[in-house]
């Protein structure tokens, strides 16, 4: 505002007269209508991750720590049944290169043999891969069947793959969703984590609850996977694929987009966070708080309350079950009819 202005606006006020004034100050104030905004969401402690756990070993060459039913038995079937026969094999082939070279060398036999044929020889060679391979299929098919029957589902998330980022939500606490970028090289310094591996908003899961993940994406192909949950799921757009685990270890657990989605494929991690019931709670209250999501036992027993009729008179409540007693009958205000009237005697003469 100018000086003009302002040297006008005293003299007005100067000149007023005092009744004028008091009426302006005594005027009512027209409250203003607010929304009430939902309180901040309370700080949750990030849990730090553990080296070596849920995250490539320095060596890098062997399966992570499997933390799923699921995850132990394919665990179990590489080191019990895939490693033995890789290993046998290989030793046999090493030997019997071994043994031709020396026992059929030129020096040993001047004259080569003429045989085109052995029926033993082909029987055998025939027979023993068919066995390996069946050796090899029961437990594959085990696992198949187990992995692709999952338990009832305590808890679903959707996954959403984007160039390049994930998205997470969470349908059956209110709807709530978040977007996971990772994290810089400062901010994981800072944080303790893992470069190119942790990133800012941690997918959180309960321990020992089945988890059902359906996931798609949004633009181009990537793909869902938690090396030590044993799970990889490609996301499709315009497609929801399912999957699921059940961790049985609390920590922190990371994964990657294994698709070439990009120029940033590389830099679209998965980190999630396997905590107790207690906690998963306490932070599902704090985003469905963040979020303004009432939940849904407060916003059913705020239905029941407002329907459940109160009554009007306390004394009549029962007192052993709390309810009203019956209102009394209105009384009957029928008019009765009216009584005859006696004609009035005639005066005679």
């Amino acid at each position: 505002m100018n000086r003009p202005r302002l040297v006008l606006s005293a003299l007005l006020l100067a000149l007023a007269p005092a009744g004028a004034l008091a009426q302006i100050a005594a005027a009512p104030v027209t409250p203003v209508a607010t929304v009430a905004v939902p309180a901040a969401a309370p700080a949750f402690d990030r849990v730090a991750p553990t080296s070596g756990i849920g995250q490539p070993t320095p060596a890098g060459w062997d399966l992570q720590a499997q933390v799923t039913p699921i995850g132990k038995e394919a665990q179990n079937m590489v080191f019990d049944v895939l490693n033995p026969m890789m290993v046998g094999i290989s030793i046999f082939v090493v030997v019997l290169l071994g043994w031709v070279a020396f026992r059929y060398r030129r020096a040993r036999n001047p004259t080569a043999s003429r045989t085109s044929h052995n029926t033993l020889v082909e029987v055998v060679w025939t027979v023993v891969p068919v066995l390996i391979l069946v050796w090899i299929a029961v437990p594959s098919f085990r696992l198949l069947a187990n992995q692709y029957t999952p338990p009832k589902a305590d808890l679903t998330i959707k996954a959403t793959g984007h160039q390049w980022y994930w998205e997470f939500e969470y349908p059956d606490q209110g709807g709530f969703s978040f977007d996971s970028i990772m994290l810089t090289k400062d901010e994981a310094a800072k944080a303790g984590s893992p470069y190119q591996l942790d990133v800012d908003n941690r997918v959180v899961v309960p321990v020992g609850a089945t988890v059902k993940v359906l996931v798609t994406a949004a633009d181009v192909i990537h793909a869902f996977m938690i090396p030590a949950f044993w799970v990889q799921m490609d996301a499709v757009p315009g497609r929801i694929n399912e999957t699921w685990f059940k961790a049985t270890t609390p920590g922190v657990y990371f994964g990657q987009c294994y698709q070439l989605c990009g120029t940033r494929h590389a830099f679209m991690p998965i980190a999630i966070e396997v905590v107790s019931k207690e906690r998963f709670a306490a932070w599902i209250a704090a985003k469905q708080s963040e979020n303004g999501i009432v939940p849904k036992a407060v916003a059913t027993a705020a239905a029941e309350t407002a329907t459940t009729p109160v009554s009007a008179d306390p004394a009549n409540a029962n007192a052993a079950g709390g309810q009203s007693a019956p209102a009394p009958m209105p009384a009957d205000t029928t008019a009765a009819p009216p009584a005859p009237v006696a004609a009035a005697p005639v005066a005679t003469n």
